[in-house]
């Protein structure tokens, strides 16, 4: 079973992400942890995951500008061949750059019952106000804090005598449970053939009189009523991949594209020298890049009426 990459960034005793360790030892899990990162080099969790087995890297934030604190430990994450990224008690707001490069693959989890409580203090707030439940969050990141789209969430009760300290101690068993499985969801529906069809299937008829029909087993887009400008292979004749096939210019950029880059591109079989195959399935799918492979595709098959619209 292949399982992803998952850099995790902590602050402190790294109790999550000791979860989500554990977690990952299960046989059936599709992930693992790559790396853990802190920007604090005395954190408790490094020593823990350093003792299982598992890399880590450090950088203390003092003196250095947002942007470059977040690249140096992108940098890091990278080179692990990390394919998404969980926070797990990182006690830094991240730069908006750095976020928007892993939208959707970059998930947090919250000690409140989202979007009650953002921020700090979310025990004590609870009690504060009277609520019945308390509990926890799992949601992806965004640049709004705590803000992202919901992946799950645990209701935990409060008991009458609980203190900030008694209820933060029942969420965070809540949290070790919630996180794992939030984390195995994400990276499964990541990198399953039909949410990687979905999000081309997006970008592809969001072009002008696209449409998509069923050719030779894939799905396939083109112009209405007109010619094809990309295919999705899924597993065709057995190969085992996920990928994009547009058009482009010759054999000559074929080869350059196949040379510089040989586990992301390929010759696609029974199609001609003008088209290439784009791997899907990597776990780092650029799908800006994606929408501009389309565009670009769209464009040497739309008839000249349609081109115009799309450069207005």
């Amino acid at each position: 079973m292949s399982r992803t990459p998952v850099a995790v960034f902590i602050s402190g005793s790294g109790t999550n992400m000791a979860a989500l360790l554990y977690a990952s030892r299960a046989d059936d899990c599709p992930y693992e942890i790559a790396l853990v990162l802190s920007n604090n080099p005395d954190a408790d969790g490094l020593r823990l995951a350093a003792a299982e087995g598992v890399a880590t890297f450090a950088l203390p934030h003092q003196g250095m500008k947002r942007a470059e604190h977040d690249a140096a430990m992108e940098a890091q994450v990278l080179q692990a061949g990390a394919q998404a990224i969980a926070l797990a008690g990182y006690m830094r707001i991240l730069s908006p750059g750095f976020v928007a490069r892993w939208e959707g693959r970059m998930i947090n989890i919250h000690p409140s019952l989202l979007p009650k409580y953002t921020g700090l203090h979310t025990h004590e707030r609870a009690l504060a106000a009277g609520d019945s439940h308390g509990g926890c969050s799992v949601h992806l990141v965004t640049a709004e804090l705590d803000d992202g789209p919901l992946l799950g969430q645990t209701a935990v009760a409060i008991l009458p005598g609980d203190t900030a300290d008694t209820l933060a101690a029942r969420v965070l068993i809540a949290e070790h449970q919630l996180y794992g499985r939030c984390l195995a969801a994400l990276v499964s529906q990541c990198s399953s053939p039909a949410s990687l069809i979905d999000n081309v299937r997006e970008r592809a008829l969001a072009l002008p009189e696209a449409d998509e029909v069923v050719s030779h087993g894939m799905p396939c887009f083109g112009v209405i009523k007109g010619k094809k400008f990309a295919y999705v292979s899924n597993d065709h004749h057995g190969d085992g991949k996920v990928a994009l096939l547009v058009k482009i210019s010759g054999i000559d950029e074929q080869l350059q594209l196949i040379e510089n880059d040989p586990a992301r591109y390929y010759r696609p079989a029974y199609f001609g020298n003008d088209w290439i195959a784009i791997r899907l399935d990597l776990g780092d799918t650029d799908w800006d890049a994606i929408g501009e492979w389309l565009a670009r595709s769209w464009r040497a098959i739309a008839p000249r009426r349609l081109a115009a619209m799309l450069d207005f």
